[in-house]
């Protein structure tokens, strides 16, 4: 991944690009608005992929955690122009790292469509998702 670089730093993220990736082509946030989404990455540990030639963030991924025992992951997303290069596992895997960095022992995330990405990082299905149960306040 030489050619791409990872990073935290919020000063990096493109707001309006990651609002326009999600809400039009992600299908867990198509039309999601541009202040819930804001909102979103205020509240979160956010990871940009970032192109090392132009420095045009190419990928996004935020985390929803206590930094200590838990952690969701959720809006991973790569633009279209640099998928197939691995980027996904890349930015998984160092969400990954952050995570085991601060101890956190169980981090979830919700996928119809990628579980061999997740899989390559070590993610694994609900070993008793008869123990889990979700407040859906809106669907």
């Amino acid at each position: 991944m030489t050619d791409y670089e990872i990073s935290t730093d919020p000063a990096r993220l493109d707001p309006a690009r990651i609002h326009h990736w999600l809400s039009t082509d992600a299908y867990w946030a198509l039309g999601r608005s541009r202040e819930k989404q804001d909102r979103a990455i205020a509240g979160s540990l956010n990871f940009g992929v970032y192109d090392g030639a132009s420095g045009e963030q190419v990928g996004y991924a935020r985390v929803l955690t206590d930094q200590a025992d838990f952690a969701w992951l959720c809006d991973v997303y790569i633009a279209p122009s640099a998928r197939g290069k691995g980027l996904g596992t890349e930015l998984v895997t160092a969400v990954r790292e952050r995570l085991d960095a601060y101890g956190v022992r169980r981090c979830l995330l919700a996928t119809r469509d990628a579980h061999g990405v997740y899989e390559k990082v070590g993610f694994q299905p609900l070993r008793n998702p008869e123990h889990w149960m979700a407040l859906l306040l809106e669907e």
